[in-house]
């Protein structure tokens, strides 16, 4: 039984399990030999004989194309080959409608498989065919057949004509399902005689019901194959009949020296390396058809596969039968009351596939290689987490890796993929800066607001862009930043102090506090942040997006409360109601939100080509952004406040600041104690840009995206948050890396396989790792600034309600508000996932609630005026994981509710998206 999740698991097992011998290309390693057989027999004779048989050496696998042919008797009442369907790791058949069904697993009958392990057993097996020619091949396998006795010398001409009649393919007029079967007979037998049926039932009604679901929606009476097939693979062709004179089934495997290209067989272009022949008489318990699928199937299976290329002899292909059966599952008869239940053997096939793909033991000559010091160096160890042990060594070993491959760098982006990843990136970068900068503003009384966030975020990104160990990353603004902006203007407001003075001398703590760490190689910490502690940052984050969206709709709904009567001015006055002013913020905030949520959705739907689909889905936020704000553009006699953006260059509010903010104060004194005490604020903003900036590295290091130029994280560290505090003394925000943008901006750069085999997913050719696509989105965000007159006509409500999006949106992925939901589930709805299934469901809760209170804590400290120091409590967090969990929880049970398996996303499933990578908000 093999889930949908089948060919991600794979990926995995061949990975980790053995990514050598797992590969099709090449067994490495092997110490198989074609050469010599083991036992000498008459097709060893036979073959040299006719100069096949030579010393092979180790022989290369290929990727495995399969065709399984039956015979038919055609609309002119002739004998020929009918191809009944193809295997490329999945297997296609033509459907009584007239076209070829969806690809879809293989489900075999056990009897047809014993079929196949018993004639194996008996039947003819000629290894390294030298033999160019169909009929070259049909000569030397009929010779021995007729030798061990499987057919009478009489029937020689009758086969041989059968294994040289013309091979067809489907169309609408004739198929497998609308001609007759026929049945062999010996010469002279009358022509009605060979209408009998090749098999008692053509395919079971469970195959039908199995293999049949999935129909081809469109008319085509060829699939598109030869796109989907790879360069170097060789095909198998199965040829299954019924012969009425044999008097048991026979089966004879044939494996040629060389693949050929036989002319008119195939329906593609593919050299034959294999043959299948099944011939049998009408016997009312075998199903030939069946065998023919079961024989296709094994072939298209890697590992059978290799195994028929570096069979010795008889038994190696037994032992592959043998090998093949023990790592499938047999159903019993018994009716399936509901097919969810069969997700349970979903583990059961993982448990067998993780064997099948075991490596093999050891050679016994690697330890003696390695007592005479002749084994191979080990690679240069090249994680960039591992300490050096010298200061700064990471950050010049960050250097040496990366700065040599700047010329690659610039030529990689010659590609019209950047291109597009320009534009798109673009609109993902500035909706969240416009948004944030709007908020920003509200937030500190316009000392900050979208113009300095836009030229922040512009020259930053140059800067990084040029500069950095991994330009894929994309610098923004992000939830977390905002609540520590809010957190210090309240508390300078409160002790009256200047808040845009006080930012700069944090901004200086903050150069000296990461010369520090990037000194002493701290960015290695990362590695103890485990899931624990992003999770709960990540709902702290996602609950406040939620509540100050809501806080700031009360607070519009305070000033213009709903009444029967207005007074209603000439012109709007900050304290005067208006009329209908809240319940038009609220749809205006409400639909944003639901706009952009249903276009987020609509990206992973059914509906329109995916191409078109995922336009509309990726450009959610600005569409939503748009249709709204002009919404309100056409409500002329209804009052919302808009956004504040100054013309041209102007900081938001001239009156209060300009573009350069002095240390010493710009209207008071700044105190003299404070700008020692800065280093407190500094230590906690350090936190932030720390969490999310590394772990955001990690998250588009991981090796499933393929990058090859690798990370850097000290170097970038050290840009993001020396330019941060440079950018304080210029009264603009400081940045970090943004997860969801940087793993938009890594799968927009991604280059996947477009020749996979039906149904598979594509892979990954390669990854665009170059600097010039972060270079111009930033240009194009600097140049943003001059769209004030757009930009003004854009409502706060409708930034609330993208912010309402982005905490909503960030609880999708994290596992511990899914768990929060299994609190109100009962047990048998609960999914199959380890931290339910291998954790008891009562310890499982206790984790939850665990996490509960600390989140809980932190809200308290949030809602304080201790509310600066939330990043350090949060970093408790770390201390709480590694000591005192591991003292109530098992080991098994930590792995479980605490691994990192957020799945890399690639393409777009249903409910899924890059959300579900992230366990940080952004």
């Amino acid at each position: 039984m093999e889930g949908p999740g089948q060919e991600a698991y794979e990926e995995r097992m061949r990975r980790s399990l053995d990514p050598e011998g797992y590969e099709d290309p090449g067994i490495k390693g092997s110490h198989l030999s074609l050469g010599e057989m083991s036992t000498p027999s008459v097709t060893d004779v036979d073959l040299e004989a006719a100069g096949s048989r030579r010393p092979v050496s180790q022989r290369d696998t290929h990727e495995g194309y399969v065709e399984l042919h039956e015979l038919v008797m055609d609309v002119t009442k002739e004998l020929c080959w009918m191809e009944a369907g193809h295997w490329l790791k999945l297997e296609e058949d033509f459907k009584e409608a007239g076209h070829w069904g969806q690809p879809h697993l293989s489900f075999l009958t056990y009897r047809s498989l014993l079929e196949i392990r018993r004639a194996l057993a008996k039947g003819a097996v000629l290894l390294d065919v030298a033999a160019t020619s169909l009929a070259a091949i049909a000569h030397v396998l009929i010779d021995q057949m007729i030798y061990e006795g499987q057919i009478k010398p009489q029937d020689r001409d009758d086969i041989l004509r059968t294994l040289l009649l013309q091979h067809k393919h489907p169309s609408e007029a004739e198929s497998v399902r609308t001609l007759l079967p026929a049945q062999l007979q010996r010469s002279g037998t009358s022509r009605a005689e060979t209408e009998q049926p090749l098999l008692r039932e053509q395919q079971p009604l469970e195959m039908r019901r199995l293999a049949g679901a999935e129909q081809s929606p469109s008319g085509a009476t060829r699939p598109q194959l030869p796109e989907k097939i790879p360069e170097d693979a060789e095909a198998t062709l199965v040829l299954v009949g019924c012969a009425a004179f044999l008097e048991q089934p026979t089966l004879a495997f044939v494996r040629l020296k060389a693949a050929v290209t036989l002319d008119a067989v195939l329906e593609v272009p593919l050299p034959v390396r294999f043959l299948f022949v099944v011939l049998g008489p009408d016997t009312p318990n075998v199903s030939y058809h069946e065998i023919g699928r079961a024989v296709a199937t094994m072939m298209s299976e890697r590992v059978f596969r290799r195994d028929a290329y570096l069979a010795e002899g008889r038994q190696d292909l037994l032992r592959g039968v043998e090998d093949f059966l023990e790592a499938s599952i047999v159903l019993p008869p018994t009716e399936t009351p509901n097919e969810q239940l069969l997700r349970s053997l979903v583990p059961l096939q993982h448990e067998l596939l993780r064997r099948r793909y075991q490596p093999p033991e050891k050679v016994a000559g690697e330890g003696f290689l390695k007592d005479l010091g002749l084994e191979e160096p080990a690679p240069e160890d090249d994680d960039p987490l591992r300490r050096t042990g010298r200061p700064f060594g990471g950050l010049v070993r960050d250097i040496r890796r990366r700065y040599p491959k700047y010329l690659s760098d610039i030529k990689d982006a010659l590609s019209p993929q950047c291109l597009a990843a320009v534009i798109f990136i673009y609109f993902a970068a500035l909706s969240p800066a416009v948004t944030f900068g709007g908020l920003l503003s509200e937030k500190t009384k316009g000392m900050m607001g979208v113009s300095e966030l836009l030229i922040s975020t512009c020259v930053q990104c140059v800067l990084f862009s040029i500069f950095s160990a991994q330009p894929l990353l994309v610098v923004g603004f992000s939830g977390p930043l905002l609540v520590f902006e809010e957190a210090f203007y309240s508390f300078c407001s409160a002790n009256g102090m200047e808040y845009i003075v006080g930012r700069v001398w944090i901004g200086f703590w903050l150069i000296l506090v990461v010369l520090v760490v990037v000194a002493c190689e701290g960015s290695v910490l990362v590695r103890y942040l485990s899931r624990y502690t992003q999770e709960i940052f990540s709902f702290l984050i996602s609950l406040i997006f939620i509540y100050e969206t809501f806080s700031k709709l009360v607070t519009i709904f305070k000033d213009h409360p709903l009444k029967r009567h207005y007074d209603v001015k000439a012109d709007v006055e900050p304290k005067v109601p208006e009329p209908n002013t809240a319940l038009l913020s609220l749809v205006l905030m409400a639909g944003t939100f639901f706009l952009a949520f249903f276009l987020r959705k609509f990206k992973n739907s059914a509906f329109l080509p995916g191409t078109a689909r995922r336009l509309i889905g990726d450009f959610g936020v600005p569409i939503s952004i748009f249709i709204m704000a002009l919404v309100d553009f056409f409500i002329k006699d209804t009052y919302t406040q808009k956004l504040n953006v100054p013309k041209g260059l102007e900081v938001t509010n001239s009156s209060a600041r300009g573009w350069f903010i002095n240390p010493m104060g710009n209207d008071n004194p700044f105190p003299i104690w404070m700008m020692f005490a800065s280093v407190v604020p500094a230590l906690l903003v350090f936190i932030l840009i720390f969490l999310e900036t590394q772990i955001t590295t990690l998250i588009v290091s991981k090796p499933e995206r393929k990058l090859v130029k690798g990370s850097g994280f000290h170097l970038d560290l050290l840009l993001i948050v020396a330019m941060g505090g440079l950018a304080a003394l210029f009264g603009m925000p400081w940045l970090s890396a943004t997860t969801v943008r940087t793993i938009t901006h890594a799968n927009a750069l991604t280059v996947m396989s477009k020749t996979s085999a039906p149904g598979e997913k594509s892979q990954i050719l390669e990854v665009k790792e170059q600097r010039i696509s972060g270079l111009l989105v930033a240009v194009l965000i600097g140049v943003s600034i001059l769209m004030e007159p757009i930009l003004k006509y854009i409502p706060l409500a409708v930034l609330f309600g993208i912010f309402l999006y982005m905490g909503v949106t960030s609880l999708f992925g994290i596992q511990l508000f899914d768990r929060i939901l299994l609190l109100l589930m009962p047990p048998k709805y609960h999914p199959d996932e380890p931290y339910v299934t291998r954790v008891k469901t009562w310890r499982m809760h206790l984790f939850t609630f665990i996490q509960i209170i600390v989140l809980a804590l932190l809200w308290v400290v949030k809602s304080t005026p201790a509310s600066l120091a939330l990043p350090f409590v949060l970093i408790l967090t770390v201390p709480l994981r590694r000591f005192l969990l591991p003292r109530i929880f098992r080991d098994i049970e930590l792995k479980c509710l605490d691994a990192d398996d957020a799945v890399v996303t690639f393409e777009e499933a249903e409910g899924t998206d890059v959300y579900n990578e992230v366990q940080m908000p952004s």
